[in-house]
This record gives C-alpha cells, sequence and structure tokens, in this order.
C-alpha cells in the first residue's frame, strides 16, 4: 500500500545517509526483540533488576528501553494520571527515537500501577450502572488509541478485533502474528489501512503484596527465554467442572483438544480443579477460586501458559483473596493473566481456551493472549511476551559480496560494503523478507536474495549493533536474526571505556573512564538513560551503582566534535555485574 510505503520510510533522511533503500511494500508481522518497548520505574531498583535481566536475556538494543520515574502507587492509578504520567510519554519518546514503525508491543517491568481507575472519565448515566469502573495496566495500554482520545470505546465486550473468530468447535479459525501498523476489522479481518490498531502489552512482572519476588520474576522470565522453539514434549491440561468459572468455557475443549493433537501437542481434558500429578505441563486452562497448585504434585514446564478464571486473580493487595496469578508463574509458567477487578464470568474477558492453539500454531506469548481476549480491558496479562515453543525460527547469518564470507560478531568494516542476508527456514513456510537494523532502529526491508549497500562511511566510527531479521512467509510470520556487533572505522575518531571495579557491589560505586581521540565530548549512557558526560577527549564519571541496578548491565559511550553522525564515534559497550552484598 503507498500509504504504508510512507510510514516505513519514516525518517527517510537516516536511511539516504546509510546507503539503504526502503523496499516496496510494507514490513510485516513477527515478533522480536527489536518491535518490544520495554518501561522501567527508574525510582524502583527491583524494576531496573528485572529490565536488566530481560535484556540480557532477550538482547534487546538500549534504544528499545525507555526510564520513567514513577513514584507514584504500584497499585492504582487514576486514568487522567495514566494517560498523561506513562502512556503519552512513552508513545512520544516512541516518536521521538524513530521507532514508531517498529514498535509493536509496549512491554512494563515491576512496580507500575496494574490497575488503572476510570470512573471519573464515565458519562453519568454510564457510571451509574458500572459497579467496578476499572481497568489493567496492559488491557488500557493495548487499548490506547480509546484512552488517549478520552472516550470509554475500552468498555466494548468486542473492543479487540485483533482477537481471532472461533469455529463451530470452538478452534480459533486463524493465528496471525502481530504489527501495530495493521487495521482489524470487527470481525477480524486484517486490514494493511484502515480498520482498528492496537499495541500489545504484557508486565514482566508483579512484585507488590501476592505478587512474586524480584528473584521470582527473573527465575521464570529464564526459564521462558529457554523454551523458544523447542517444541515441548509436554501436555496441554484442560480441567473442568461444576463450577461456572469453568462451564463459562469448557465447551470448547473437545475442539481445542482435537486441534491440539492435529499440531502434534499434547492435550488431556481432566475433571478437578488442576492437573494432578502431572510432570508435563505445558499448559492449563482451569477456572476455580482458589487452588494449592504445591499440593497438585504437578510440574510446569518452561514455556507454559497457565491461566484461571476467576474474579480476583490480577488482584496483589495483602487483603484480597481467590489464588492469583503469580501462583502458576512461581511454579514456573512463562505467562499467566487474571482481572483485577470483578469483572462477572464473561468469557469475551478471559482467554479462550484457543489460546493454546495460537501459541501451539508458533504465536508469540503476546499474541497468543490478545488473540484469544475480545474485551481485553481489565485482564492483566504478565509473563514473558516474546515466549514462543512451538515457533519454527529460521537461521539466518549475513555475507559480504563477493567473497561471499559469512560477517562474524566483532568484524571491523570501512568504505562501502554490499551484504546479502541468508536464512534457512526450519519449517515448511519459506523466509520471504529481511529487516535490517542499526543500532536498534529499522532501515530497510529486502526480499529473499536481495542485497544491501551499507556504507560505512556515512556512520559513526566505533561500535555498532547489526541485525538483520528473516521473517517467514505464514500468517505468524515468525521471525529468526542475527545479532552481529561490528566496528567501523573510517573518521580517525577511537573511544575506549573502561570501568573499575567489575563486578561491583550494589551499594558501592562505579567509576568510568573514556579516553578519546578526536572527540570533544563523551556521553555515558546504560539502559536508555544517560548516565554521565565528560568535557574534553578523555575523563571519569563515578555513577552508584544502585542506579544501573543488580544484574548485568551494559554501559555506552558515543563522544563528538560535531552533531552529524560522522562527527561521532562509539566506544565498544562493557558489560558490569552489579552485585548484592547481602
Amino acid at each position: 500500500m503507498p500509504g504504508e510505503t510512507r510510514r516505513n520510510c519514516h525518517g527517510w533522511a537516516i536511511y539516504l545517509a546509510l546507503g539503504l533503500t526502503c523496499a516496496g511494500g510494507a514490513a510485516r508481522a513477527g515478533g522480536g526483540p527489536e518491535n518490544v518497548f520495554l518501561v522501567v520505574n527508574s525510582t524502583s531498583g527491583g524494576s531496573i533488576a528485572v529490565a536488566n535481566a530481560y535484556v540480557r536475556l532477550r538482547r534487546i538494543a538500549p534504544i528499545n528501553v525507555f526510564m520513567i520515574p514513577w513514584e507514584g502507587s504500584s497499585e492504582a492509578v487514576s486514568i487522567g494520571a495514566f494517560r498523561d504520567q506513562i502512556l503519552t510519554p512513552i508513545l512520544k519518546t516512541i516518536d521521538a527515537r524513530r521507532l514508531s514503525t517498529q514498535i509493536d508491543q509496549i512491554v512494563y517491568s515491576t512496580d507500575f500501577p496494574w490497575r488503572v481507575d476510570f470512573k471519573d472519565e464515565l458519562p453519568p448515566q454510564i457510571a451509574a450502572k458500572d459497579q467496578y469502573p476499572s481497568g489493567s495496566l496492559t488491557g488500557m495500554t493495548m487499548l490506547y488509541a480509546n484512552v488517549i482520545a478520552g472516550n470509554y470505546g475500552y468498555l466494548d465486550v468486542a473492543s479487540n478485533h485483533y482477537y481471532r473468530p472461533i469455529d463451530g468447535d470452538g478452534v480459533p479459525v486463524t493465528t496471525f502474528g502481530f504489527r501495530n501498523w495493521y487495521g482489524w476489522g470487527r470481525l477480524g479481518e486484517l486490514y494493511e489501512a484502515g480498520g482498528t490498531r492496537y499495541l500489545l502489552s504484557t508486565m514482566l512482572g508483579v512484585s507488590m503484596g501476592r505478587g512474586n519476588s524480584i528473584r521470582e520474576i527473573i527465575a521464570y522470565l529464564d526459564s521462558a527465554a529457554t523454551a523458544d522453539g523447542s517444541r515441548p514434549a509436554g501436555t496441554v491440561y484442560l480441567v473442568q467442572n461444576g463450577d461456572v468459572r469453568s462451564t463459562t468455557r469448557s465447551n470448547a475443549f473437545p475442539g481445542v483438544a482435537r486441534e491440539l493433537t492435529k499440531l502434534g501437542v499434547g492435550c488431556e481434558i481432566v475433571t478437578g480443579t488442576l492437573p494432578v500429578r502431572k510432570r508435563d505441563v505445558i499448559g492449563v486452562t482451569t477456572g476455580v477460586a482458589d487452588f494449592d497448585w504445591s499440593a497438585s504434585g504437578s510440574t510446569i514446564l518452561p514455556g507454559a501458559i497457565c491461566e484461571n478464571l476467576t474474579s480476583y486473580g490480577g488482584i496483589f493487595t495483602a487483603s484480597s483473596f481467590q489464588t492469583p496469578l503469580s501462583v502458576f508463574l512461581r511454579a514456573g509458567a512463562a505467562g499467566s493473566s487474571g482481572t483485577v477487578t470483578e469483572p462477572f464470568a464473561l468469557q469475551p474477558k478471559f482467554p479462550h481456551p484457543g489460546i493454546h492453539v495460537h501459541y501451539a500454531r508458533g504465536a508469540s506469548l503476546a499474541e497468543a493472549f490478545y488473540q484469544s481476549i475480545q474485551a481485553p480491558y481489565q485482564i492483566l496479562v504478565v509473563g514473558d511476551p516474546l515466549c514462543q515453543p512451538w515457533a519454527r525460527i529460521p537461521d539466518v547469518e549475513v555475507v559480504s559480496v563477493p567473497d561471499m564470507k559469512a560477517l562474524t560478531a566483532g568484524q571491523s568494516l570501512s568504505g562501502e560494503v554490499l551484504l546479502e542476508p541468508r536464512a534457512v527456514a526450519t519449517g515448511p513456510a519459506a523466509v520471504d523478507r529481511f529487516e535490517v537494523f542499526v543500532d536498534g532502529i529499522r532501515l530497510a526491508q529486502y526480499g529473499s536474495g536481495e542485497r544491501f549497500p551499507l556504507d560505512t562511511r556515512l556512520l559513526a566510527d566505533g561500535y555498532h549493533d547489526l541485525r538483520v531479521v528473516a521473517i517467514e512467509s505464514s500468517p505468524v510470520e515468525t521471525q529468526g536474526r542475527v545479532v552481529l556487533p561490528i566496528t567501523t572505522s573510517n573518521h580517525g575518531r577511537e573511544l575506549v571505556l573502561s570501568v573499575d571495579p567489575n563486578p561491583v557491589d550494589l551499594r558501592g560505586n562505579v567509576r568510568i573512564a573514556a579516553i578519546g581521540r578526536g572527540v570533544d565530548t563523551i556521553t555515558v549512557f546504560a539502559s536508555g538513560r544517560v548516565i554521565g558526560r565528560i568535557s574534553g577527549p578523555d575523563g571519569e564519571v563515578e555513577v552508584p551503582a544502585a542506579k544501573l541496578g543488580l544484574g548485568t548491565v551494559t554501559l555506552m559511550a558515543i563522544g563528538r566534535d560535531g552533531a552529524g553522525p560522522t562527527q561521532a564515534v562509539n566506544a565498544i559497550p562493557i558489560t558490569v555485574e552489579v552485585r548484592s552484598g547481602q
């Protein structure tokens, strides 16, 4: 579509400067770290620690990390404050960083309010009928267009047109990958122009009250990352009983079980509240007010989606009741969900059992959740949005022309080079296109077999993050990628970083020294924010380790003697380990 081509060429000056072209036709869906915007509470050590772990596990570029100094409640926020202090700054920053054509998901670390109260913005006649006028952080972010516009369309029980229609057997008719510029019709039609647009949203974890500890959150994120493409030999358990929490959706169990079996995924329909003494749980759909997972004797495998239909599964205040979603995550699930206020037993407000079918077809965890929920405004989705156990991930490499040798990590480039991306599909669908990213920004798209020129003389000297993402041609549009740290040398500038001590105690300071040539200012970054500035070609900054947060943190620096990209040099990043002295 012509309009889509213009959107993909947003920031055209960068395309021209790098000698790249914006390929005809629109970029398409999939899902990977380049499409995630990670939002972190800079006032919370726990939020930073979880983000540090996720950046490491998923290789998220620094430009995709955004620090917000949120000092409000970690439980609830008014819709006005949510819009003005959280959502609008996120959207403006995405646009300012020239990421608007590539960000498909807004992912929150811990210590943000999980409930958004909107009573004050409802018309009196609606407010009088709504006994529980609240939504979830993730649901209201997904429905960002309504929130920004100040209308209450998020209350529609069919507000999410990305939800996939269900056939007569209770099975999703289709499974699609997601891209933010895709538009969706009321019957689930996919439009490349027009329709309703969304942003997927999840929280990595909730650490207050009945939530998970920071250690638990990092553990289940770590486990989830190991599951990608593993096609686990586990079983999805669909648990039925006489409770309305179960009967609301158990009629779809037989069809879902048959479809999973066709896809080669084990599935059992069992009676009770939980699967009992099962060692291969890769998915659970149940419905019960309270349960004791440890007493079930069952084991959750890495990558599992486990969820329970009950009213208060997404409420984390200590005084609440009914088992919270955090219990599944503590036991090793990659993701779960729960409502943050009384939703009543309405199927559209909870994941349809077909969520497991979407997942088994190769969708990511976030895509599986949002394709199965018609009315997401009250439901909080927590876990690793990028987890995709059944994806058939392409193998990718980049070769230089004409010698046809594969580029390797750390390789030095100068002048103009011609590169050719290659991929080997691991599933039945072929790879039909590639996206090229430099330093986190998507620069161009190419078809299979096409080559792309990279004029390194128009880049800053020093370090760059070159990524080539292969996208296969199925409706799920699974991605594979190669991430290549490279260096360029054309303008005679150099910059070297060093840190001391490394590792560093959380209660101490880290000294960051920089020595440059051909520069007169140096800026030091960590996790997408400036942490220090140096005037002159060399110097040192000292930063409290607590500002970096626990875990491994990548420090970067840019030296400049002017404003243009060729008047800069990037230091090779250094990874610092921040340890707790306790």
